[in-house]
């Protein structure tokens, strides 16, 4: 297969990239993001390869609205879509309990458990609202490495391996968003 040619793309583009089986780059809250379909084995492969991840450690989804996560989150208690509420939109991801695998084991990796965030920062969230589910989003860095920061540095490490870098600028938070476990309240990150 001929390595993917990056260009600058929009929101719209990005969607149908992502429909395509595509990878993208695009900004989130913190750090650049690379992005997927997570019900595509192969998309998802390609990620985890290009990061030298293991499928192991699992992937994180981000969504424009709770809405996009309806069957997994349907099963929770009262209380627990609360504490979802009063945290989303935003810088906190969530892993819930996942019993009924709704997500594929390449996205789950070891885990019972799925972790999801509705992302606050405007074009990570229009990216999911155009492609209408959520998608992966995992930090564009080689696993271990530090996160990326820069356009810069995002085409210098990914640049030719990467389908397209979308428009926009990270949303200004120091670093990547919180972890935590629904069931336990325990802080993972």
């Amino acid at each position: 297969m001929k390595p993917p040619r990056e260009t600058e793309c929009g929101v719209e583009e990005a969607a149908g990239r992502l429909q395509r089986g595509e990878l993208i780059a695009c900004p989130t809250e913190a750090v650049w993001g690379i992005g997927c379909d997570p019900f595509n084995e192969a998309a998802v492969l390609r990620v985890l390869r290009l990061k030298q991840r293991p499928v192991e450690k699992g992937l994180l989804l981000l969504a424009a609205g709770m809405d996009q996560f309806g069957d997994l989150l349907a099963p929770l208690a009262p209380e627990q879509i609360a504490k979802l509420r009063k945290s989303w939109p935003g810088h906190v991801t969530w892993l819930i309990p996942d019993p009924d695998k709704r997500y594929p084991g390449w996205v789950r990796g070891k885990h019972e458990s799925v972790a999801i965030r509705v992302s606050d920062h405007p074009v990570a969230a229009a990216i999911s609202r155009s492609f209408g589910k959520p998608m992966v989003s995992t930090s564009a860095n080689l696993a271990g490495e530090p996160e990326i920061r820069s356009r810069k540095d995002l085409h210098r490490q990914f640049g030719d391996r990467i389908h397209c870098i979308v428009e926009g600028e990270l949303g200004g938070r120091n670093a990547p968003s919180e972890i935590r476990d629904l069931s336990s309240g325990r802080r993972i990150r």
